[in-house]
């Protein structure tokens, strides 16, 4: 174990010094050696994670039969009382050591990526200093064991994202969307906040296996004092949680805090790939499923209204992917999408074997989203760069130009699409099935947004690469940006294959995932169904879409308009907090505080000048005054005796 409490050091370290140096000296390396010194270290880094989750599923995370925690470096950082401290340190579970594979895995192949994608730019230190800095963040957020040390990880993932969504800070747009990243997750970590402290608070500690350990013991102490009180039909633990998921949902852009994630995309195209595929947006389902027996076990009304919630932004975001005519928007959407879902796995799952398939079914999609969505977005990035926009409408006939990026393109659209043996085939329809055991209307969601999301990713996938007539004209796919697609794509199809059931469950026990024929045909049609819609409307070009877009009328309008939850955002921002409470606090600051401490500042200026020619430096002043006392006195004392 010795070992791996330094594998778990390094894992941290080596990321954290390669943004210290680049973030103090990148200026001084050659143009290309900021992005291979990155590389080098995440190299090492993604080899020392999976060696470390390797370690833990195959050699000593089982005990018993079971996968426990295993805690492998703990440190007291602030003693509060002899009872409550605040320690920090790295641990392991099953999500961990998933979550080990997948964060480095990713971000190794979007620094290589991006060592040519970035060619030419300026501040190419500053740019792979901010993406050791994320993973850094990210990779310190899944290995804490104290809830405050994942807080502190937290807002590092926050102000990591702000840097890299914010790099072209020249631009007007890049700037708004990392400040609106900024600003809409902020409010959504205040509730973070305000929850754990409460968590904290009545668990007694803020250990995450003790506030476990306390709040799932039917006989606790701690549990029975957090479910006494209770406010709008919730107990206090309830609402503890319903605040932590809240933190959680602004990071995953859950509705209605998903406004920032589709502005994100001004941010560089491997920023994009790194933010959706497997680092912040899925640090809120990561922080559900990690707190997840306490969800199921003592706060069942949360998991419920977390899937309710996730159900209905999951099929919001695919309607609106739908209507978008830009690709990373489109991309987007679909991010939000699909975390939606993981997080409506978790939402129907319980704690039995009979309904803990959801745990297991979201962490699987995860997993598999990772690869599939990277993929997709380093293939975005491969096609802006060549037609030098992102607009659908600046592309097509494609596939010939691109032969790597539309073959891998293909492939992750199918995987995400759900179509069989492909990876995200087998983690869509765990989801699906864990939905149909949970409650047939959550189910009937999941499945129409399942064809959707074939329909909205084949849309894309003929506009982009059909369409118009194929270009002759080869592209130069450079090998840093062309091996990535191909790792990516051979894990978006048999990433899949993986015994995931029998690694990572709610409560350690292996088991496995099942996937009936049966139970397939629905999701499969639906998938069918939406990829040969969207084959009919933009194979070739034609009329079809504009006629369809015109017979929905004013739904049509207001889902490329993205129902006006930004305008609403915005007027609230502008009409309401500027002018409404920004006027009457800027009025009560004017015209009462300021205007008070002017008065007092004119007064005692006044008095002054009243008073000064007492202090004038003439003998026949001070004669005058020191007479006038004394006649001033003798007057008092005659008026005393009288």
């Amino acid at each position: 174990m010795n070992n791996y409490e330094l594998y778990t050091g390094l894992i941290l370290l080596l990321p954290l010094a390669g943004f210290i140096t680049l973030a103090l000296t990148g200026k001084r390396f050659a143009p290309h050696g900021a992005g291979i010194l990155a590389t080098v270290l995440l190299a090492l880094t993604t080899l020392l994670s999976w060696t470390v989750a390797y370690g833990y599923f195959f050699e000593f995370g089982k005990q018993g039969g079971i996968y426990r925690p295993c805690r492998l470096m703990d440190f007291e950082w602030l003693p509060f009382t002899d009872s409550l401290s605040i320690h920090i340190g790295t641990t392991l579970t099953p999500i961990i050591a998933m979550m080990l594979v997948v964060i480095p895995t990713v971000s190794l192949l979007v620094h290589l990526y991006s060592i040519a994608y970035m060619k030419g730019e300026e501040r190419l230190g500053s740019y792979f200093a901010y993406l050791q800095l994320f993973t850094f963040s990210m990779l310190g957020l899944v290995m804490a064991f104290n809830i405050f040390q994942v807080y502190f990880f937290w807002e590092l993932v926050g102000v990591s994202s702000f840097l890299l969504i914010g790099f072209y800070f020249k631009l007007p747009a890049a700037i708004a969307a990392a400040k609106k990243a900024f600003i809409v997750t902020r409010f959504a970590d205040l509730g973070f906040l305000i929850g754990i402290l409460m968590l904290g608070a009545g668990a007694g500690s803020f250990d995450i296996e003790q506030i476990i350990s306390r709040l799932t013991d039917p006989g606790s102490l701690y549990l029975a004092s957090f479910t006494n009180g209770s406010f709008l039909g919730f107990s206090t633990l309830t609402w503890a949680l319903l605040l932590v998921f809240a933190g959680g949902a602004g990071k995953s852009a859950i509705f209605p805090l998903h406004v920032w994630l589709p502005d994100a995309m001004e941010g560089p195209t491997p920023v994009s790939a790194l933010i959706h595929a497997a680092t912040m947006v899925v640090a809120g389902v990561f922080l559900v499923a990690r707190l997840f027996p306490v969800y199921a076990i003592s706060a069942p009304a949360a998991l419920e209204m977390i899937a309710i919630l996730s159900a209905f932004t999951a099929l919001f975001a695919a309607v609106i992917a739908c209507t978008q005519t830009d690709l990373k928007k489109v991309l987007a959407y679909s991010t939000i999408s699909q975390i939606a879902y993981m997080l409506l796995a978790l939402g129907v799952a319980g704690w039995g074997k009979e309904t803990a398939e959801g745990y297991t079914a979201s962490m699987f999609h995860l997993f598999t989203h990772a690869f599939f969505k990277a993929a997709l977005f380093l293939c975005a990035g491969v096609i802006i760069h060549l037609v030098h926009s992102g607009r659908l409408e600046d592309m097509g006939g494609l596939r010939k130009s691109l032969p790597v990026t539309h073959i891998a393109f293909l492939l992750a659209a199918l995987s995400i699409s759900g179509f069989p043996f492909l990876s995200g085939f087998f983690s869509k329809e765990a989801i699906l099935a864990a939905a149909w055991v949970h409650h047939p209307v959550l189910y009937t969601v999941a499945l129409v947004t399942s064809g959707l999301t074939a329909f909205y990713m084949f849309r894309i996938y003929f506009l982009v690469f059909f369409n118009k007539k194929a270009k002759e004209v080869k592209a130069h796919e450079p090998w840093q940006m062309a091996l990535p697609l191909i790792v990516l794509t051979i894990g978006s199809v048999l990433a899949g294959y993986i015994p995931f059931g029998e690694l990572v469950s709610a409560d350690g026990i292996p088991f496995k995932l099942h996937v009936s024929i049966l139970s397939s045909i629905l999701p499969v049609s639906a998938a069918l169904i939406g990829m040969l819609t969207a084959a009919l409307f933009y194979a070739t070009h034609n009329n079809r879409p504009a006629v369809v877009a015109k017979s929905l009328g004013s739904f049509y309008q207001w889902a490329y308009h993205k129902f006006y939850i930004d305008t609403v955002y915005l007027f609230f921002a502008k009409q309401v907090m500027d002018k409404g409470f920004g006027g009457m606090f800027s009025f009560i600051d004017t015209h009462i505080i300021q205007a008070s401490l002017n008065g007092l500042s004119d007064g005692t200026y006044s008095f002054s000048l009243l008073i000064k020619r007492m202090q004038s430096g003439r003998i026949q002043t001070y004669g005058f005054f020191f007479l006038g006392g004394i006649l001033l006195m003798a007057i008092l004392l005659i008026i005393q005796y009288i």
